[in-house]
């Protein structure tokens, strides 16, 4: 459940798959480290291993909260005060928002395997950023929290 002043809370993280992918990069150093003997073979093991978890681990650590009066997207803090209208962005579209529409100045927490995402618009007139986009498993939710938080 959700903390008293929290409106929204999502974690982006890293889909099952990459963790087999982690624990598979501790086995390519441990055969990588296997002529040199059983001792050298099981420490790249395990080492390659947590370095792959850590790397994973880091990359789907990414938070969006909506809290109170700010929304809180990956390292950025925004007061709601500052955004407009939320664009919940089906498959199609947040390709469209991550690829050929994207504008370089705009503040983006893509993941890639999240396929659909919110585009946030700021209005914040000294903030040169146009929009938010926002890759999350759930927009309409984040919209609706947005909002909330707004109204």
């Amino acid at each position: 459940m959700l903390s008293p002043g929290v409106l929204y809370d999502e974690r982006l993280t890293a889909p099952r798959s990459w963790w087999l992918i982690a624990a598979l990069a501790g086995v390519c150093l441990g055969l990588i480290l296997f002529p040199l003997g059983p001792l050298p073979l099981l420490g790249g093991l395990v080492v390659g291993a947590a370095l792959g978890a850590a790397a994973v681990s880091a990359y789907g650590s990414a938070r969006i909260r909506v809290v109170a009066d700010s929304l809180v997207a990956g390292d950025a803090r925004v007061p709601v005060s500052a955004l407009g209208e939320a664009h919940v962005l089906d498959e199609e579209e947040a390709r469209a928002w991550r690829t050929h529409r994207a504008d370089p100045r705009a503040y983006m927490l893509l993941r890639g395997y999240v396929p659909t995402a919110v585009r946030v618009e700021v209005t914040d007139p000294g903030d040169p950023t146009p929009y938010l986009y926002l890759s999350t498993r759930r927009p309409r939710a984040l919209a609706e929290a947005l909002e909330a938080a707004r109204g």
